[in-house]
């Protein structure tokens, strides 16, 4: 397996809902997906939205369970001062915040929202994990 990630796929209750909300921070949908799904182009990887019960569906999985599910995403900022705006405009499009921007022991700054569906995002400052130009992310190897 090449090691790489092209797609995150969030489980969404409401798909109209959700969208809304993603475009409110910014993203743009694609034209594909015919309605059913909602793709996004996210830098080097798409996030796409899902109805839950059809990605439970497509998975063979039961679409039963809700909480914490041990995964967060995460959108790393340039700026340790972007860590409080990124957070206040995911609020400001309906994101609960879960935790408050603060100093992390790490050196960075950071905190945490849920979206709609409670999916957590981490918003990060890292001095020492810069962001490229493009706003890629390279781990030291």
């Amino acid at each position: 397996m090449e090691p790489r990630v092209s797609l995150i796929t969030l489980g969404v209750a409401d798909l109209a809902r959700s969208r809304a909300f993603y475009e409110k921070l910014g993203f743009k949908a694609s034209s594909i997906g015919g309605g059913e799904v909602v793709f996004f182009q996210a830098g080097a990887l798409a996030l796409c939205l899902f109805p839950r019960e059809s990605l439970a569906c497509d998975a063979k999985v039961s679409a039963d369970g809700a909480g914490f599910r041990a995964i967060a995403l995460a959108h790393n900022v340039r700026e340790k001062a972007e860590v409080e705006a990124v957070i206040e405009e995911a609020r400001a499009a309906g994101a609960e915040v879960v935790k408050p921007a603060e100093d992390a022991p790490w050196g960075g700054r950071s905190g945490y929202f849920a979206d709609p569906d409670g999916h957590l995002w981490e918003v990060a400052w890292n001095p020492h994990l810069p962001l490229a130009a493009d706003g890629s992310l390279s781990i030291p190897p």
